[in-house]
């Protein structure tokens, strides 16, 4: 499980990073990371993989690898917070399936693009609280990430500019995903 996690944060970095570098014009300032896997962008395929499905797969691994580490007394609602968090790395390895349509932005393409990012959100900011109250080793880096991500995705242009907040919301749930693990593992050697 930790290797999942840690490799999740790795391709999505390290694609981000290679992609931004190989398109030409391309501002990790100005535009959103959807366009590195966007119809008729070269190395779309690549990144898509690479960018969104292979860490959003990696990241179903650590939900359901949390969901069978978690203790039979830890109740309902961490299994369904474990449950939710699954949902949500799937709805993240969506998004490089449902590849934007920079000619169509408001079209079906990019639509379920943008579905696949918003139930991504949501689904960790509601699955992570749900998990951690079955955790308390887990809670203070889980309020950590969640609230930074909650932030990132209200907060107003004037103040920043979305595609930085994109990824400093990215960058609070692909840190949480080993920090987690890191703080159930001392749980479990402890007991």
């Amino acid at each position: 499980m930790t290797a999942a996690a840690g490799l999740a944060g790795l391709f999505c970095v390290a694609a981000t990073v290679a992609a931004g570098a190989g398109l030409e014009g391309y501002s990790h300032r100005i535009h959103p990371l959807g366009l590195l896997g966007a119809d008729a962008v070269p190395g779309a395929l690549a990144f898509n993989i690479a960018g969104f499905i292979l860490p959003g797969l990696l990241a179903a691994l650590v939900a359901l690898g949390l969901y069978r580490t978690l203790p039979a007394q830890a109740g309902w609602l961490p299994r369904i917070g474990a449950r939710v968090l699954l949902l949500s790395a799937l709805a993240f390895a969506a998004q490089g399936v449902f590849s934007l349509d920079p000619t169509d932005v408001d079209g079906p393409g990019s639509g379920l693009h943008a579905a696949a990012w918003l139930a991504w959100w949501v689904a960790f900011a509601a699955g992570a609280p749900l998990l951690a109250v079955g955790m308390p080793r887990i809670r203070l880096v889980t309020g950590v990430a969640v609230v930074m991500l909650l932030a990132m995705m209200f907060i107003p242009a004037t103040l920043l500019e979305p595609p930085i907040a994109q990824r400093i919301a990215l960058a609070a749930w692909l840190l949480w995903l080993p920090v987690t693990l890191a703080g159930t593992g001392r749980a479990r050697e402890a007991a």
